[in-house]
């Protein structure tokens, strides 16, 4: 009877770490992956040679829970009359004209159930880049953390932040 179990066990072992490895596999692709954007918009070059502040363009981020992806607007406000000749800000220029929103894709997803608010860990003082990485280093944001649980609550923990389910989970 048990010759006959142990290829089943040793077979659904086999199949358990095969599943570990390709979800760990998967973290790492999607933590490490740039999506390619509509307009190849620089982190570096606005915050580290400009002098923008994240607020500058996020400006709901200490006001809600997203931050909030900037609108054609707020690029128009530099973006008129600044650097017009460059491709990228002529595709900037072309979605205001044509009066459409930049359909940015979101870099940085939580699951359904969990309720994050900006404003309150701005409000806590923890730096973008503690969730979002060194973007005045990035030209193309990417994902840095696994924003997932055990992260969560292990800088909850350094922080002295709450972790008890109700904190997250609404």
């Amino acid at each position: 009877m048990i010759k006959k179990i142990l290829p089943l066990v040793f077979l659904g072992l086999t199949a358990v770490g095969f599943l570990v490895i390709g979800a760990l596999g998967f973290n790492w692709f999607s933590t490490a992956r740039k999506p390619e954007q509509p307009i190849a918009f620089s982190h570096r070059v606005h915050i580290e040679k400009v002098g923008l502040d994240c607020n500058r363009c996020h400006y709901y981020a200490d006001k809600s829970i997203h931050a909030g992806i900037p609108a054609v607007k707020v690029c128009m406000d530099c973006h008129e009359k600044v650097a017009t000749d460059r491709p990228e800000v002529k595709k900037l220029l072309k979605y205001w004209q044509d009066k459409e929103p930049i359909p940015w894709l979101k870099v940085h997803n939580l699951a359904w159930h969990v309720h994050f608010t900006h404003k309150r860990h701005i409000k806590a003082d923890i730096q973008c880049a503690r969730c979002h990485g060194e973007l005045k280093a990035m030209d193309t944001a990417r994902k840095v953390g696994s924003l997932n649980m055990g992260w969560c609550v292990s800088c909850h923990r350094q922080n002295h932040a709450p972790t008890d389910c109700l904190t997250c989970h609404k």
